[in-house]
């Protein structure tokens, strides 16, 4: 089974990256062949400047990403809550990224398209510096549902989610539980993910 964990806080060094590690030391002990991609590690142009009517060639580190996103039986999504939204790095990776015939395809005259990364399972955790109940009741959790249902369902997935805050003010010690409960999903994603099929 192939796991990838994807940061997608463009600080290396953020509470983020260290869940992210979490996850995915975890993942490879219990099995996994796991890949860590770290947005702020790649060289690529984040706008998408035409939309999908022009032309884009992706970078190499971008071929990469889509060669490892197309490998996995299980994503693991790692980022925070900026402004009710995700970090300007990781919008403009999925708009590069999840791309009409590599994430979906447009049917003509069907309402929903073709959803190419059908079979895999994800994970999203979302820190966030709200307490999570305000943010789903206030707020309508926008990150979370925007990644879980608007980008990774969209395309396939069957999406479970994980919200962690609030974190500004956190103690040492809740810091620890949350990195151990991060490590906790990613044994039982990995034990649910490979009791499934794999992918062909």
């Amino acid at each position: 089974m192939r796991t990838l964990v994807i940061l997608g806080h463009p600080n290396p060094d953020s509470y983020c990256a260290a869940l992210a590690r979490s996850y995915a030391d975890s993942a490879r002990q219990a099995g996994a062949h796991v890949d860590l991609l770290d947005l702020s590690s790649l060289h690529f142009d984040p706008h998408l400047h035409g939309g999908y009517h022009a032309d884009q060639p992706l970078e190499p580190d971008l071929q990469r990403a889509q060669q490892l996103i197309r490998q996995a039986d299980h994503l693991c999504l790692v980022t925070a809550t900026w402004w009710s939204s995700m970090p300007a790095l990781l919008k403009g990776f999925i708009d590069r990224v999840f791309l009409p015939g590599f994430a979906f395809r447009y049917r003509p005259g069907r309402m929903l398209p073709e959803q190419l990364l059908r079979g895999r399972s994800a994970r999203v955790i979302v820190t966030t510096d709200t307490p999570p109940l305000l943010l789903r009741t206030l707020l309508g959790d926008p990150t979370l549902r925007s990644l879980s249902q608007g980008v990774l369902a969209f395309c396939g997935y069957r999406v479970r989610s994980t919200r962690l805050g609030p974190i500004r003010g956190s103690s040492d010690m809740q810091r620890a539980a949350w990195l151990d409960r991060t490590a906790r999903l990613a044994r039982q994603d990995h034990a649910r993910r490979a009791a499934r099929p794999a992918l062909a």
